[in-house]
């Protein structure tokens, strides 16, 4: 398991690291490579860029047929020895042990986008055709954009350990341009941003899972004041941007009186324990109702990846909000997800109820429901209103259930599933989740460890039920068989990535909403035909992956296969690989895809 070799910043020193400028160095000029820089001020005043690096050759390859793109945005970080034992740094790729230029990546490059053509049947299908660079900020350790792209939308992208959020202009893939950049110091009441919803006009929510950038008091936009134990501790906030990525507001994400004292350390300790950690984060405008989940209280997770000081660092708690105000959400409730049949005293991290990275809001107008998951819980969580005072949330399926379909050698213990991605399909059918799997020796040495991969639930009675259902996952024959009652979800597909290697599924995922008309133009489609997968979740915290984006095929019965056409173009194996030596800006070596969106450009959307 990997450790850290640097301390995630705290205080003031985050704000050092944030806006300090790093000189990296200018890869050998290709004459195949058409490279185009833009930059802006930041509110510091200080010039931040992105750079495009468009490969012409891949370019040229993938529009040769004529037809209209569709593209895969992923975003990644660069690989470095801050990523790495000290053993493993002969193991890079131009490493210190040896290589000429950069000696290499070992040492921080820029993070990126990469923009992958996605159209398939393309004779350019999987490329990698342009990688942005962003400067001059290195080891952003890029996470989360938003969930699903829409015509128009800005795409936001988080910066996880600097606390910047970017603004990008997608209109004209396969170029991007920057619309603007979000500093540590305009986030004061929050930092580590997370995962971002899109409204309709054009702005976005975010979260920002840390709590406020100095330690102390912090008075939030609605005038309320709550005590922060400092950079990527607690509590953490809710962000409203504007379109060009420029603070609208900052609502706190706790309460007054503060959370269970029993179920939310806090390290430091503050005056009023909270679980207020929002990570996961969708909305029903219609609904006027915003949904977040709590997963953990980051430094302390990422600092110390063999065992957090505490279980109770990781959270059991999910928030909804009033957005009847649009620029001022108001919490309005904190549920704590119930333990189930698998709990254990002794060992509390592994309960089904810890740490609740994501929620996802049903879409249609009849329904109100929401679910939720947890990482290390391994389990599904489903309330069926979340405009309720008081949202009442029942466990309805177990990762276990789905695990033992990846592989044979998995067991049906879905504690510490490493869960991430969680999303329910435009038409409410489905519901899609990816797993990463469970690490060698979590339950004791002699542990194998689960294989991780993609499943799928059918989710139409649950919903269709109202308040009235059902489901309950009482029993350890229902966490390994799935819920006896009617109206349980029930297992559409499932499909292994990386059999035989535990805890090397994906983390993230983003299904395509887009469909090609008889007119050559591009429109969303309520019935996604598949999704795309990353393989990655952050190194420091030993979840590393093996750093490939795949593609999914997804069957209108929800039934899931690898897309074995989707490969890279360097190796020939199925799915882009990441860990390269060679790219579009340079030869800075292996690189870590954490999010991915399907993008069509402007003139190719209905």
């Amino acid at each position: 398991m990997k450790k850290s070799l640097r301390r995630l910043p705290t205080g003031l020193a985050a704000l050092a690291v944030a806006v300090s400028a790093v000189t990296l160095p200018v890869p050998d000029a290709n004459a195949d490579v058409d490279v185009s820089t833009q930059s802006l001020k930041g509110a510091d005043g200080k010039d931040y860029t992105i750079t495009n690096h468009v490969d012409k050759s891949a370019l040229e390859k993938s529009t040769s047929d004529g037809k209209p793109k569709e593209w895969l945005v992923v975003w990644a970080g660069d690989e470095n020895i801050a990523d790495t034992v000290v053993p493993d740094v002969r193991n890079l790729p131009g490493s210190l042990a040896g290589g000429t230029g950069k000696a290499a990546n070992a040492l921080p490059g820029p993070d990126f986008l990469a923009v992958i053509d996605a159209t398939k049947g393309s004779p350019g299908y999987g490329q990698v055709v342009n990688t942005i660079t962003v400067g001059p900020l290195v080891e952003n350790e890029p996470h989360h954009m938003q969930y699903v792209w829409h015509k128009g939308d800005t795409i936001y992208a988080g910066s996880l350990f600097l606390g910047a959020t970017y603004a990008f202009d997608v209109s004209a893939l396969p170029n991007v341009k920057l619309k603007g950049i979000s500093l540590p110091t305009q986030t004061l009441g929050g930092s580590v941003p997370d995962a971002y919803w899109t409204l309709k006009d054009g702005t976005a929510y975010a979260t920002y899972m840390g709590g406020p950038v100095v330690p102390g008091p912090y008075r939030y936009s609605d005038g309320s004041v709550h005590l922060g134990n400092g950079f990527a501790g607690s509590p953490g906030e809710v962000v409203r941007f504007d379109q060009n990525a420029q603070v609208l507001s900052e609502s706190p994400a706790a309460t007054p009186g503060g959370d269970n004292a029993k179920l939310c350390d806090n390290l430091p300790r503050i005056g009023t324990p909270t679980c207020a950690n929002p990570h996961g984060i969708q909305a029903r405008e219609d609904l006027n109702t915003l949904v977040t989940s709590d997963y953990a209280e980051p430094r302390n997770i990422i600092l110390d990846p063999v065992k957090a000081p505490s279980p109770y660092l990781r959270r059991p708690t999910v928030r909804t909000w009033d957005i009847s105000d649009r620029n001022h959400p108001k919490l309005k409730s904190v549920s704590y997800l119930p333990d189930g049949p698998r709990a254990n005293p002794k060992d509390p991290l592994h309960n089904e109820s810890r740490a609740a990275m994501e929620t996802t809001v049903t879409n249609l107008p009849g329904h109100k429901g929401a679910f939720a998951q947890t990482m290390q819980g391994g389990a599904v969580f489903y309330t069926p209103d979340i405009t309720a005072p008081e949202p009442h949330w029942r466990q309805v399926f177990d990762d276990g259930a789905a695990s033992v379909n990846f592989d044979p050698a998995n067991d049906a213990n879905g504690g510490s599933s490493n869960g991430g991605w969680m999303q329910t399909s435009p038409d409410d059918r489905f519901l899609y989740r990816a797993i990463q799997g469970r690490a060698p020796g979590t339950f004791g040495k002699d542990d194998p460890g689960t294989t991780g991969g993609v499943y799928t639930l059918d989710v139409q009675k649950l919903v269709n039920a109202g308040d009235d259902y059902q489901c309950n996952i009482d029993t350890i024959e229902e966490s390994e068989q799935g819920g006896t009652e009617s109206d349980c979800p029930t297992l559409a597909g499932t499909t292994p990535i990386n059999p035989g290697i535990a805890a090397a599924g994906p983390h993230w995922g983003a299904y395509d909403n887009f469909t090609l008309g008889p007119d050559g133009k591009y429109g969303e489609t309520q019935t996604p035909g598949r999704l795309a997968v990353s393989n990655y979740f952050v190194a420091r915290t030993g979840n590393d992956g093996d750093h490939k984006v795949n593609m999914v095929n997804l069957g209108p019965d929800g039934k899931v296969s690898v897309d074995d056409t989707f490969r890279d173009e360097v190796t020939g194996e199925v799915g882009i690989n990441f860990n390269r030596r060679s790219w579009p800006h340079g030869e800075f070596g292996n690189a870590k895809p954490h999010s991915e969106l399907f993008v069509v450009s402007e003139e190719h959307l209905k």
